[in-house]
C-alpha cells in the first residue's frame, strides 16, 4: 500500500476584516480635523453666533430696515435701560416663577397619570383616550373657558402651563413604560421579584429616557403656554412686555423679548441635558461620528 500524502496547507492567519470595517476603524483612528479639536461648548455656540452675525451685517449694510428690524446694538441698549430701572428683572422673574410652578405641577400630574395608565390596563382604559383628546386641543382654545371658570387671576395662567407640561410628560412616559422589553419583566418575575421591586428596578428605569424626552418637550411647551397665559389681564411678565411692545410699535423691545425666550429655552434644554447625563449614565448610546481630517 502506498501512503497518500496529505495535501499541504498553509496556516491561516486571523481573518481579514471586511473593507467596510477597515474604513470605519480608519475613520475612527484618523486624525481629528481642526473643527473636531475645538471644545464642544465653543462649537455649540457657532449657530447662535452666526445668527447674530447675519443680523448685524444685515442691519449695518442696509439690507434690513432698521426702523422695523433694529440692530443688535439698539436691542442691547434697550435691554440695559430695562435692566437698570428694574423692569426687566421684574418681568423675567414673574414669568420664571409661573413656569416653575406650572412645570412642577405638570411633571407631578403627568408622571402619576402615566404610571397609572402604563402599569395597569384599567388605568389605560380610563385615562389614555382622555389624555389623547387633551393633546389634540390647542392651549389657546381653552383660554376663554379658563377665564370664565377661574377668573383673571394667576389660576388660568398656571393651569395652561401645567396642562402643556403634563400632556408632554404623560405621552412620553406612558410610551416608555409600555416600551420596556417584556423579556426583562418575565426574567424578573422568574427570579421571583416583588411587584414593587419590578416597578422600581426594571420598569421605571427603562422608561426614564422617554420621561426625559417628555420633560424636554414639556419645558418647550411651558414657555409657549406662557405666551398665551400672560395675555390674560396681566401687568407683569415677558408676555405682557411683548404685548405692550407690539401695541406701542416698540420693535427693539419685541426683539429683546424674542431673545429672552430663546435664552430661557436654551437654558431649559441645557438643564435636561444635564439630567440626562446624571440619570442615564448607565446608557451607552451612539454619540455620532467625530469629524476627521
Amino acid at each position: 500500500m502506498t501512503a497518500v500524502a496529505a495535501p499541504l496547507t498553509t496556516p491561516r492567519g486571523p481573518a481579514a476584516p471586511a473593507p467596510e470595517l477597515v474604513d470605519v476603524i480608519a475613520g475612527h483612528r484618523g486624525r481629528r480635523s481642526i473643527w473636531g479639536r475645538i471644545p464642544r461648548p465653543v462649537r455649540r455656540m457657532a449657530g447662535p453666533v452666526a445668527i447674530l452675525a447675519v443680523w448685524t451685517i444685515g442691519s449695518t449694510s442696509g439690507l434690513l430696515n432698521t426702523d422695523l428690524f433694529p440692530p443688535p446694538s439698539d436691542v442691547a441698549v434697550t435691554a440695559w435701560h430695562l435692566l437698570t430701572d428694574g423692569g426687566l428683572a421684574l418681568h423675567v422673574g414673574t414669568s420664571a416663577t409661573r413656569v416653575l410652578i406650572g412645570t412642577a405641577l405638570g411633571i407631578t400630574v403627568g408622571v402619576i397619570l402615566a404610571v397609572l395608565a402604563g402599569l395597569t390596563r384599567t388605568g389605560e382604559d380610563l385615562l389614555d383616550w382622555s389624555m389623547q383628546i387633551l393633546k389634540a386641543v390647542p392651549n389657546f382654545a381653552l383660554t376663554p373657558l379658563l377665564i370664565i371658570w377661574m377668573g383673571i387671576g394667576e389660576g388660568p395662567k398656571i393651569v395652561l402651563i401645567t396642562m402643556g407640561v403634563a400632556i408632554a410628560v404623560y405621552i412620553n412616559t406612558y410610551s416608555g413604560i409600555r416600551g420596556v422589553d417584556q423579556q426583562l419583566v418575565e426574567m424578573a418575575q422568574t427570579l421571583e421579584a416583588r411587584r414593587g421591586t419590578l416597578i422600581t428596578q426594571v420598569i421605571l428605569p427603562g422608561a426614564m429616557p422617554n420621561f426625559l424626552v417628555g420633560l424636554r418637550l414639556g419645558l418647550s411647551s411651558a414657555w409657549l403656554s406662557l405666551i398665551f397665559a400672560e395675555m390674560i389681564n396681566t401687568t407683569e411678565g415677558i408676555g405682557f412686555l411683548m404685548s405692550r411692545a407690539q401695541t406701542n410699535l416698540q420693535f427693539d423691545v419685541s426683539l429683546l423679548v424674542i431673545v429672552i425666550y430663546a435664552v430661557l429655552g436654551l437654558a431649559s434644554y441645557a438643564l435636561v441635558r444635564l439630567l440626562e447625563r446624571l440619570l442615564l449614565s448607565w446608557r451607552n448610546g451612539f454619540a455620532g461620528f467625530e469629524a476627521t481630517a
